[in-house]
């Protein structure tokens, strides 16, 4: 992989600490306006409330959410340093990646926060076009610096 697409996933990564650390600002009143826009963007069915419950499932899956983007860049470095042989591993975390998607979006839209699956939809589009540009999904994947 090209240190391009390197570099791609890499802002990948940083984009979903980003918004794992808004939604943890929605654990307090002072640090909870970026995650307000977020839902009066997400457009779901009624207004938040926000109370103690509701705070803590924020702080939650925004700790979650930061965690899982250096889960993924350690993934990411683990299969760089394999280069031609990281294709099982590419596999398993798109699989990862794809299993995400399908949950996520799937109750977003069964909840009434259809636009969460579309925001999902570009997320899946940014972590996939690397891996298809630089063919580390094919079996027979191009050297570390081509592509």
């Amino acid at each position: 992989m090209s240190d391009f697409w390197r570099n791609w996933l890499t802002i990948w990564c940083i984009d979903v600490a980003v918004f794992g650390a808004v939604l943890m600002g929605g654990a307090f009143e002072a640090t909870s306006g970026p995650v307000r826009l977020l839902f009066d963007v997400l457009d779901g069915p009624g207004d938040p409330v926000y109370d103690a419950h509701f705070r803590f499932s924020l702080a939650l899956m925004g700790a979650v959410t930061f965690g899982w983007s250096g889960t993924f860049y350690a993934a990411f470095q683990a299969a760089h340093a394999l280069e031609q042989r990281a294709r099982p591993i590419w596999l398993l975390i798109t699989a990862s990646a794809l299993g995400w998607y399908a949950v996520d979006s799937a109750l977003s839209i069964a909840t009434g926060f259809a636009m969460n699956a579309a925001s999902n939809t570009v997320l899946l589009i940014g972590y996939l076009v690397p891996l298809f540009a630089s063919g580390v999904l094919q079996s027979h994947a191009p050297s570390a610096r081509t592509a």
